[in-house]
């Protein structure tokens, strides 16, 4: 798996009466972890009272010997973390408890809905605890009209969009349901004389636990003393199971639909050997997630498997590491090459995506220092353009590589020979599941439901902004910022105003409103003091003068924005057209001044400015907003910037709003 495609999260629930229910539910989340690797936690009930325990990291380290055996009960509910909605801090750990008038409730959730504002505003006088979708979904069910659980349960459900496989503990009873489109696994087993609901089979199969059925989309199923009975169900008209838990998510021994995974993604290798062969003396996988596909790889083109790349499984995923050049340096070690195996062979690599491209690359950078003749790559899925929605941590589709470079220009951005992904169509057949029974919007950027393009993991969180400005202009951008943010209409908290002169007329606006005030040179890593000290989300530059690194602009990709007095194109070919159907002038590489008597110079019938994201190239990047304003025949430069001007302190706030609310 390369570079940030991140897995979701695995849920564990249990009923069984006279069994170690802690001990099982910690080998349950056990056989999960690679479903979520942040934090983990277990709730048990007595029947009387729950007693939980909950941590960050894994889950060995999260559970000692005394946690375990102080979890006394007969029913739980556990939870492995990564996350979608919400960041990666102590308050987001789940289960989360809700204690209530009439009975204490527990939730765990893997999946992602996409309404979490709307739902959360709903919520009166609920203060969250945390910043993530699963509260909010709990407070929804216990706030919606029922004479008991169940009915509440039943009432909420079509209030949520999204996925969502969630497992539920009150005092005395296990519930579990599922999303009417089944976007994520959920499968239910007999452990002696009780039950079992989780993620995945695999789980089951480490605690002994027998295999009954899947929990049905829309399903609602309840396990109390009585024993396990559907007590609701959601109408399911079309089914939206996630197709890259065969690819990547799920594990190798997992059963899919009554489908072995490692037999699907066999199969895919298969199908890939016969799409796009090539001639090679040997195939090798990218451990351990294109190993099942290098072995299908292998039996279709009768190329020997061999390996070539011996994981240290005592790394952490590449992912882990916050920054892009700590990520690189992560790759180094995780992977060993066999040099005298790898020297003058011609290899096929197999692996199961490719998301930014850097992984990869680094690989066959070695490979080739240690004397590869030829290096053929072969992803058993096709190209990734576009984020998941629904469980995924997928970063923004500008940063997937397929996004914005064809195949032959990945081929030699990686530096491959050749380079083959694997059909849509030939994953599908792989799976031996209908085409319109899977979500493959990650594939296709189509997906069951509307989704909002601008949905964020931080959804719920205040945002942190960095403006930074210099000695030029009077501050009316951060003033728009600061208005904005007092009024309430934009989310988000100034962590600093940062200037490169303590005579910056901004930095009066700045000590009216008692913000931090930072005055920095050249030679400060500013990066690192955003990043470190102030904890940034977001840099709005306000006049700021100085060129940005290329090491800044990696640190803080699609985070800075930017304004530019001139109409940015969103491809650098095009052209951005004027209310009028006139061509809009980019004013590239032209400062504010400059820029205007430009509009004037070439007789232009509009002006205009545009809110972007900062790339290398400092006028251009991906448009968040743009305005425009008509040149009158009495125009001078100062009267038509001083109308320009306050459109753009509107768009500003309007773009950042766009971000962070």
């Amino acid at each position: 798996m390369n570079d940030n495609l991140k897995d979701k999260c695995g849920v564990f629930g249990i009923y069984s009466p006279g069994e170690d229910i802690a001990r099982i539910s910690y080998f349950g989340l056990y056989s999960l972890q690679h479903r979520g690797q942040e934090c983990a936690g277990i709730v048990v009930s007595d029947g009387n009272k729950f007693n939980n325990v909950k941590g960050m990291g894994l889950v060995s380290s999260v559970f000692s010997e005394k946690d375990i055996a102080s979890l006394k009960g007969h029913l739980a509910i556990g939870h492995n973390r990564y996350s979608t909605t919400g960041g990666n801090t102590p308050n987001n750990i789940q289960p989360f408890i809700l204690n209530l008038k009439d009975d204490d409730l527990a939730i765990a959730h893997n999946g992602n809905i996409i309404n979490t504002i709307e739902l959360s505003k709903s919520l009166q006088g609920v203060n969250l605890s945390s910043t993530t979708d699963t509260e909010v979904m709990g407070w929804v069910i216990a706030k919606t009209p029922g004479k008991n659980l169940e009915e509440k349960i039943n009432n909420a459900i079509p209030k949520f969009k999204g996925a969502f496989s969630i497992v539920i503990l009150t005092r005395k009873k296990l519930f579990a349901f599922r999303d009417q489109y089944g976007f994520r696994p959920l499968v239910i087993g007999k452990l002696n004389g009780g039950y079992v609901v989780c993620s995945e089979t695999c789980a089951l199969e480490t605690v002994g636990s027998a295999y009954i059925r899947d929990v049905k989309p829309g399903e609602i199923i309840a396990i109390d003393k009585s024993g396990l009975r559907q007590v609701g169900s959601i109408p399911s008209t079309k089914k939206s199971f996630c197709v890259f838990e065969y690819v990547y998510l799920a594990r190798p021994d997992s059963m899919l639909n009554k489908e072995l995974v490692h037999q699907v993604r066999q199969r895919s290798g298969e199908i890939l050997a016969y799409e796009s062969p090539v001639s090679a003396d040997m195939v090798a996988a990218i451990p351990d997630s294109g190993t099942s596909a290098a072995i299908g790889y292998s039996i279709a083109s009768g190329i020997p498997f061999g390996e070539i790349l011996i994981k240290n499984r005592y790394i952490g995923r590449t992912f882990i590491q916050p920054e892009q050049r700590i990520r690189e340096m992560g790759v180094k070690i995780k992977f060993n090459p066999l040099k005298k195996i790898v020297k003058g062979k011609r290899i096929v690599i197999v692996d199961d995506s490719i998301v930014r491209g850097t992984t990869i690359k680094k690989i066959i950078q070695v490979l080739r220092k240690y004397g590869a003749k030829k290096i053929h790559i072969r992803i058993c899925s096709p190209p990734i353009n576009s984020p998941c929605y629904f469980g995924v941590d997928t970063p923004d589709k500008h940063q997937f590589i397929a996004y914005k470079k064809s195949v032959n220009d990945i081929k030699k951005f990686i530096n491959a020979d050749s380079l083959s992904y694997l059909s849509l169509d030939g994953l599908v057949k792989a799976t031996k599941q209908a085409k319109n029974s899977l979500c493959c919007g990650c594939f296709t950027g189509k997906y069951v439901m509307d989704v909002n393009s601008n949905f964020r993991k931080d959804i719920l969180e205040t945002k942190k902004l960095a403006v930074l400005i210099s000695n030029a202009g009077t501050g009316t951008n951060l003033q728009s910022i600061i208005d904005a943010i007092e009024n309430k209409s934009l989310k988000a908290e100034i962590s600093v105003v940062v200037s490169d002169s303590k005579d910056a007329i901004g930095l009066q606006r700045a000590k009216k409103h008692h913000l931090p005030i930072l005055i920095v040179s050249k030679k400060d890593d500013l990066a690192q003091i955003l990043k470190n000290k102030y904890q940034v989300d977001y840099i709005a530059l306000a006049g700021w003068k100085q060129i940005m690194k290329d090491s800044f602009l990696q640190s803080f990709t699609n985070k800075i924005l930017n304004i530019h007095p001139g109409l940015i194109p969103d491809k650098k070919t095009g052209f951005v057209k004027n209310p009028d159907g006139t061509k809009g002038l980019w004013n590239k590489g032209k400062f504010t001044d400059n820029a205007i008597k430009n509009y004037f110079k070439k007789k232009f019938t509009f002006a205009g400015s545009s809110v972007h994201f900062l790339s290398k190239e400092f006028d251009f990047g991906p448009v968040l907003e743009r305005c425009f304003e008509k040149i009158s025949p009495g125009d001078t430069v100062d009267s038509l910037y001083s109308r320009l001007k306050k459109k753009e302190n509107q768009i500003y706030v309007k773009s950042l709003i766009k971000v962070c609310n």
